[in-house]
């Protein structure tokens, strides 16, 4: 079976939104990652660090998804990374309330060897020196770098960041984070000067609104599925890049046609993700939830007209 590597925070979150509150749950960009890459045929391992406050139940929870666990660094005495927010009532919108580092502000990755011939390299939300750090322990190119990042690495990691970007086939941004990368308001200007800077691929997320995808002139657009209810936006991007380099792994198939179907299934993961607080409905989600799911995506988008001659 083909390799993903998935780079990213396994964490505590602390979430409030409009429909109530958690108190210190499992989170964390590669947590989000690695469940919905685990709907795939495919090997998969995690490079993060915890603190030895990490509950063993949590990391049994990774390895029982076929998720290789030996690339978690446990610190002793050290305090697992944490981060506490408020949605606002539009759940587009929030205000981080507290974000304790701990263990990730001295975090040295190492990518277990047998990883280092990975297929697929999915770098999830991180300091863009740790992203680097990475890439460098690779034994040979991999066929393809997904890198997510966030505005906050655009304000106090510019440059470091864009060495990251030389580096990357795909890049997943949302769409105010495409235009403070880009300097661009259009989001079609936007991708097409975040390509000068490297990656071959855009992801352009737009929350409830979709996403989209660029490639030189080619553009695709995919849907959010309407929901009836939506309980917790967090890591909804993460599992869309979990579903999105999930795919590609699996299918071996690296073309803008392919990375339709890829989108598709990262915005069809996300969906559920938002359903539950924290990764609650991940953990119990089913084979056959996603498929009647990607059902009805197909139908959502599935349409036949005629053209007039």
């Amino acid at each position: 079976m083909n390799k993903l590597l998935i780079v990213g925070t396994v964490a505590f979150d602390a979430i409030e939104t409009p429909f109530g509150k958690t108190d210190k749950i499992l989170g964390g960009a590669a947590t989000y990652i690695g469940l919905s890459a685990s709907f795939f045929k495919l090997q998969s391992a995690i490079v993060s660090v915890v603190g030895d406050d990490f509950p063993q139940e949590h990391l049994d929870l990774l390895k029982n998804k076929n998720i290789d666990i030996s690339g978690i660094e446990v610190v002793k005495g050290g305090k697992t990374f944490f981060w506490s927010g408020r949605y606002h009532n539009d759940l587009n919108s929030r205000d981080t309330l507290e974000t304790q580092l701990n263990v990730l502000a001295d975090f040295n990755p190492i990518v277990p060897e047998n990883f280092k011939d990975a297929d697929v390299v999915m770098l999830g939300n991180l300091h863009p020196n740790i992203q680097i750090g990475v890439l460098d322990q690779m034994k040979q190119k991999p066929k393809l770098v997904v890198l997510d990042t966030m505005n906050f690495w655009m304000d106090c990691a510019l440059e470091e960041l864009k060495e990251v970007i030389k580096r990357v086939d795909v890049i997943t941004i949302n769409d105010e984070e495409a235009r403070q990368l880009s300097g661009e308001y259009s989001l079609v200007k936007a991708a097409e000067v975040i390509q000068e800077l490297g990656p071959k691929y855009v992801v352009i997320k737009k929350g409830e609104h979709g996403a989209l995808l660029f490639h030189q002139n080619d553009v695709f657009f995919a849907p959010a599925l309407p929901l009836k209810e939506v309980y917790d936006p967090t890591g909804a991007g993460d599992t869309f890049a979990g579903g999105f380099s999930g795919y590609i792994t699996q299918s071996s198939n690296i073309s803008f046609g392919n990375m339709k179907n890829a989108i598709i299934y990262g915005s069809n993961l996300a969906s559920f993700c938002v359903e539950e607080f924290g990764t609650k409905r991940m953990q119990r989600l089913t084979r056959e939830d996603v498929d009647a799911r990607l059902q009805q995506f197909k139908m959502l988008t599935q349409f036949d007209i005629e053209l007039s001659k």
